[in-house]
C-alpha cells in the first residue's frame, strides 16, 4: 500500500483530528484514511477544457447564434501606434 506524509499541519488541525478520531473510536491514521475515502467517494468527473467550462456557464443566457471558433488563427501583437494625422 502507498504512504502519504503531510508536513506543516497546523497544531489546531491536528488537535481536531485527534478529537474526531477518538470520537469515532479510531486511530488518527485510520481517521485520515476515512476522511480521504469520504472526500473521494463517487465517480470521477472528467476534466473539461476552459472553453467548455465557459460555454456551460453561459448556456441558456440569451445568445441565439453560435460563436465562431478561433482555433488555428494566428495570434498577433496589439499595435498602440496612432494611425491618424494631427
Amino acid at each position: 500500500m502507498a504512504q502519504l506524509v503531510v508536513r506543516n499541519l497546523e497544531q489546531s488541525l491536528k488537535v481536531r483530528l485527534q478529537r474526531r478520531a477518538k470520537r469515532n473510536g479510531r486511530s488518527m491514521e485510520e481517521e485520515v484514511r476515512e476522511i480521504l475515502r469520504d472526500a473521494l467517494h463517487g465517480p470521477e468527473k472528467p476534466s473539461q477544457g476552459l472553453g467548455t467550462q465557459i460555454a456551460a456557464m453561459f448556456a441558456g443566457k440569451g445568445l441565439n447564434s453560435d460563436i465562431q471558433e478561433l482555433r488555428g488563427d494566428p495570434i498577433l501583437p496589439m499595435s498602440f501606434e496612432a494611425n491618424h494625422e494631427p
